[in-house]
C-alpha cells in the first residue's frame, strides 16, 4: 500500500500487523463495530486465503498475526479488508443509535478530504504496521503481547476474557475465529 513505511515484501509470510484507526479515535468500544471486524475475517478465513494464528480488537486498532495462502497475496487481504470494513463501519454509524454519529462522520470526511484518498470516509490510516515474522523474530512474544493487550488497558483481570481476541483459543477454548493455534 502506498505510504507505508513497513513493506510487506514476502506475500505469504508470516506477519504482525496493526491496523489502526485514523487520528486514534476510539471507534471499537461499541459491539456492533467489533463485531463487523470479526464478520469481514471471518470472510477473509473462509475466502481470501487468510491463515490467523493471533488478534485481537481494541478500541482504535486491531493487532493480529496471519499470512494468506497463494495465490492470494497479503496487502491484498490488507487492502480489501479496509476497504470492506470502512463502509460496513459507516453504514452501522448511520443505522445505529450513534451518540457520536455526527462527530465520526465528520471526522472521518476530514481525513477523507485530507488524504484524498477515499472517496466520502476514511476509517483506516494509510500505512500498515506490518512486520514479517521471520527466524529473528520471537512469534510467542508477539501473541503474548497481543493477548495482554486488553489486560494492560484494564479491560480484563485474564487476557482470556476478553472476547475479541485468540487468547481464549490458546486455553483450549473456543474463539470468535477459526485461528491456527501454534
Amino acid at each position: 500500500m502506498s505510504g507505508d513505511r513497513y513493506k510487506i515484501t514476502d506475500q505469504n509470510g508470516i506477519h504482525f500487523c496493526t491496523i489502526t484507526v485514523v487520528d486514534w479515535i476510539d471507534i471499537f468500544t461499541r459491539m456492533e463495530y467489533r463485531d463487523i471486524i470479526v464478520e469481514s475475517l471471518k470472510y477473509c478465513i473462509s475466502s481470501k486465503g487468510l491463515e490467523l494464528y493471533s488478534w485481537v480488537i481494541m478500541s482504535n486498532h486491531i493487532h493480529l498475526i496471519g499470512s494468506v495462502s497463494p495465490p492470494h497475496k497479503f496487502s491484498n487481504f490488507l487492502r480489501d479488508f479496509k476497504k470492506f470494513t470502512s463502509k460496513e463501519i459507516v453504514k452501522e454509524i448511520n443505522r445505529i443509535n450513534e451518540s457520536r454519529r455526527e462527530w465520526l462522520l465528520d471526522r472521518f470526511s476530514f481525513q477523507a478530504r485530507k488524504t484524498q484518498r477515499a472517496r466520502n470516509y476514511k476509517i483506516w490510516k494509510d500505512s500498515n504496521h506490518c512486520i514479517e515474522i521471520d527466524s529473528s523474530i520471537d512469534i510467542w512474544e508477539k501473541i503474548h503481547y497481543i493477548h495482554e493487550n486488553p489486560l494492560r488497558n484494564g479491560l480484563v483481570d485474564e487476557p482470556e476474557d476478553y472476547r475479541y481476541s485468540s487468547a481464549r483459543d490458546y486455553i483450549n477454548s473456543n474463539g470468535l475465529l477459526d485461528i491456527i493455534v501454534i
